[in-house]
């Protein structure tokens, strides 16, 4: 017989066996979040090439309208309950939005003032600007270890890109403020998923998809591309290009989920450094 004062060990009250280690999914959501990057891009610049789709703002629209119908259909499969929010958590969700497209206006102006190699070399600077938006407003510490092992790959973006590094004085600052949007983008996205709100990838994408498509149609009227778009669908728009773009909005939709959730189970830094790598 057992000692009287013996204890049975908490794995086998019940009669229950060891429950099985929890699995860390990080790295297949990064890995997925590579591939689909990688596919966005290809598909993007085929598009591009095949059907002479040279329009940014409207593909833009494209991927946020497809992500947020996406998601739409994702909740009425019961994938995920959106939660209720408030009128300040709906605010969040508005500046937020308006970051998201705000990031992608800056760095495509800011393309246009500087070149490739300059503008490629500045946002590999991300996971610095990122380091440093998580100490001063969360409070966060990272160890030495952490500090050089992004100067490989800072070094290795100049080493890939060095060239011409023409820039103007307004093509620094806009490339320069990009990459510190982008940045705070990448930490706010982190935030909203692991602080109060504790939101979905998918409940994100769909309370900030919608919005972030309204600005984006604003801001391609504004340029002009949106009188542009309706030309060319009078005169080049085809079934083929229908279905093209189509898939290129399904892709974006699962690529925009796939990065949110990646963002969730890792962290904003490590977000940021994969970005440099694709």
């Amino acid at each position: 017989m057992p000692p009287a004062n013996s204890r049975p060990h908490p794995l086998q009250l019940n009669g229950a066996g060891p429950r099985p280690a929890k699995v860390d999914t990080s790295y297949t959501w990064l890995a997925a979040y590579f591939m689909l990057n990688l596919s966005l891009t290809i598909y993007n610049k085929a598009i591009l090439s095949t059907f002479k789709f040279g329009f940014p703002w409207t593909l833009t629209g494209i991927h946020t309208l497809c992500s947020g119908v996406g998601a739409y259909i994702m909740g009425r499969m019961g994938y995920f309950t959106p939660a209720t929010l408030g009128e300040h958590e709906n605010m969040v969700m508005l500046m937020f939005s308006f970051l998201y497209t705000m990031n992608i206006a800056i760095s495509n102006v800011s393309l246009h003032e500087v070149s490739v190699a300059f503008h490629q070399v500045v946002r590999a600077m991300t996971p610095v600007f990122t380091i440093a938006i998580s100490i001063l407003f969360l409070g966060k510490r990272y160890t030495t270890l952490t500090y050089l092992s992004l100067m490989p790959l800072l070094l290795g973006v100049y080493m890939a890109t060095v060239g011409d590094y023409s820039y103007t004085a307004m093509g620094f600052f806009l490339t320069v403020l990009g990459t510190v949007l982008a940045a705070v983008k990448t930490v706010v996205t982190n935030r909203i998923q692991m602080g109060r709100l504790q939101l979905h990838p998918l409940d994100l994408l769909l309370r900030m998809s919608p919005l972030a498509f309204v600005q984006t149609v604003i801001f391609s009227w504004m340029k002009g591309e949106l009188d542009e778009v309706v030309s060319f669908c009078k005169t080049e728009m085809s079934a083929s290009l229908i279905v093209a773009l189509l898939v290129n909005g399904i892709i974006a939709f699962f690529l925009n989920f796939v990065s949110f959730t990646a963002n969730k189970k890792t962290s904003a830094l490590t977000m940021t450094v994969a970005g440099n790598l694709i």
